[in-house]
């Protein structure tokens, strides 16, 4: 008895994937649940498990081949089944540790030279580090990772190294070789020896596109030349927030796990607007002449992966929740990216996108639209300003605010500006006026 492992649907919208490594060579034994194989869509990297027991019979599909959704990837059955000699294309047992080598998002395979963390799962490594630690010949097992999860970091690397390494000491010049022949002519002093240049470092190294790279790249491009895109701001008096963020964050900390952010106060504000404005929580197709207006906000975020790309992910049904629920689907959905555990439905079929680049010091961003939505709204840095305020006897006055802005990149063929200022400042009057109090009851 046989089956066939067939390239699963991961998510509505994806049709094919590429077999990124094969786990399973021909003549292995596999059991029920065991991971078979590593795939890679347009949206998600994940690994696909065998259904039954038995042995790897037949690969259908090299590594690093790109197929539809439902076509045979493997077989897998009973060991006395012969592997006929004219099906033996591609049953080579696969090599996942060079595959791994040529892909940082490839955990490296546990082999002696192979660095390996707690409990012998593997260190996953970016192509910088990787670099470095060929280059320097250093032993990975021996550096302690300061990143996300016990990631090592170039700058774990460059400190275990100790500093930069010093030029070496410049070679005494061997003596002049003095004629005591006489001579009419007095000797001459040797010549000042030229100090020789330390070597410079490559400045221009090269290195392959790993395919999360690629995809951001591909995605980047066909947003920009498929929606109009308009950029919009508005500055926002952030104070309201500030004081229930203050009032509330320790509490909030010890019961949560985590700190209350300006983010989830964004959120909840959009959500509202999204409901007054329902054409931004819309999805455009010019070719097919026709709009969808969702009925729910499937709010998507934005994460950073440090610094390795970043993934927009989905919040499901994201009006059905307040303010503390929104800060921890967030937190939690954050982590998973980070830590490559999302699902690929956890990473589709958003409708309205929210970038926070706030934190790492941004004053204005125009981000790129993530397409088929029509609008990405931007959170920059909220930071203590001096701004113009009106006393409640109507006078102007200078005070100490916490203000910021909001950037809002919106697809032209889809709305127009009206609507963009009119949605932006219902997010801007939420933040200002709402009862913030209430949210954290």
């Amino acid at each position: 008895m046989t089956t066939t492992i067939p390239m699963p649907q991961l998510g509505e919208t994806i049709t094919e994937g590429t077999i990124l490594r094969w786990a399973k060579g021909v003549g292995d034994t596999v059991s029920e649940g065991e991971i078979v194989l590593e795939i890679s869509t347009d949206k998600v990297d994940t690994e696909v498990p065998s259904p039954v027991s038995g042995v790897m019979l037949q690969i259908l599909v090299a590594e690093g081949e790109t197929v539809e959704v439902g076509t045979e990837l493997c077989v897998v059955g009973d060991s006395e089944r012969a592997l006929p000699e004219d099906e033996s294309t591609l049953a080579a047992a696969p090599q996942p540790a060079d595959r791994a080598s040529e892909d940082p998002s490839v955990t490296l395979a546990p082999t002696p030279a192979a660095a390996t963390g707690t409990a012998g799962r593997p260190k996953r490594l970016s192509p910088v580090v990787r670099r470095l630690v060929r280059r320097h010949g250093v032993d990975v097992n021996l550096i302690e990772g300061t990143g996300e999860g016990g990631r090592v970091t170039r700058r774990d690397v460059e400190a275990h190294l100790g500093a930069v390494a010093k030029p070496s000491p410049p070679v005494s010049p061997t003596p002049p070789v003095v004629d005591r022949r006489p001579s009419e002519d007095p000797p001459r002093p040797p010549p000042t020896p030229v100090p020789v240049p330390p070597k410079l470092p490559n400045l221009e190294d090269r290195e392959d596109l790993n395919r999360l790279r690629v995809r951001i790249g591909q995605n980047m491009i066909r947003s920009r030349q498929t929606a109009a895109h308009v950029w919009s701001a508005m500055e926002v008096d952030y104070e309201a927030v500030a004081e229930v963020r203050a009032a509330h964050k320790d509490r909030f900390k010890r019961e949560e796990g985590f700190s209350l952010t300006y983010l989830p106060f964004v959120c909840r504000a959009a959500i509202d607007a999204l409901r007054a404005y329902p054409l931004v929580n819309s999805s455009f197709y010019l070719e097919e002449r026709q709009a969808v207006f969702h009925d729910r906000v499937h709010l998507g975020i934005a994460v950073d992966l440090d610094q390795q790309g970043l993934v927009v992910v989905t919040i499901k049904n994201a009006d059905d929740l307040r303010l503390a629920g929104l800060a921890r689907h967030i937190r939690q959905l954050a982590n998973a990216a980070r830590n490559r555990q999302l699902g690929p439905d956890e990473l589709t079929g958003s409708t309205f996108t929210i970038t926070n680049p706030g934190p790492f010091g941004s004053y204005m961003s125009a981000p790129i639209i993530n397409v088929p939505n029509v609008a990405i709204l931007s959170t920059d840095t909220v930071a203590k300003r001096a701004v113009v305020v009106t006393t409640p006897d109507g006078r102007d006055a200078l005070a100490i605010r916490h203000t910021g802005f909001l950037g809002f990149s919106w697809d032209h063929r889809a709305f127009d500006g009206s609507t963009a200022v009119l949605f932006l400042q219902r997010i801007k009057n939420n933040l200002e006026t709402w009862d913030w109090e209430q949210e954290l009851k």
